[in-house]
């Protein structure tokens, strides 16, 4: 991980969102509070996040279907 406990305390992120993109995460709600939430805004950062999040997805799959298999 590359965001610290206390890097997702301090940006106050919710335990369900403390995984493996949590990093990408930080900026991408610093940009959307700057922005006042306008869903044009922050589509750099909400790519690369939602980007790491399906990464991280077919990664567990990769692992379930190894351990099956």
């Amino acid at each position: 991980m590359k965001a610290t406990q206390e890097e997702m305390r301090a940006a106050k992120l919710p335990l369900h969102y403390r995984d493996f993109c949590a990093h990408l995460l930080i900026p991408l709600n610093e940009c959307r509070a700057a922005s006042y939430y306008m869903p044009w805004a922050c589509k750099h950062e909400r790519h690369v996040y939602e980007l790491c999040q399906y990464k991280e997805y077919k990664k567990r799959v990769k692992q379930q279907t190894d351990a099956r298999g």
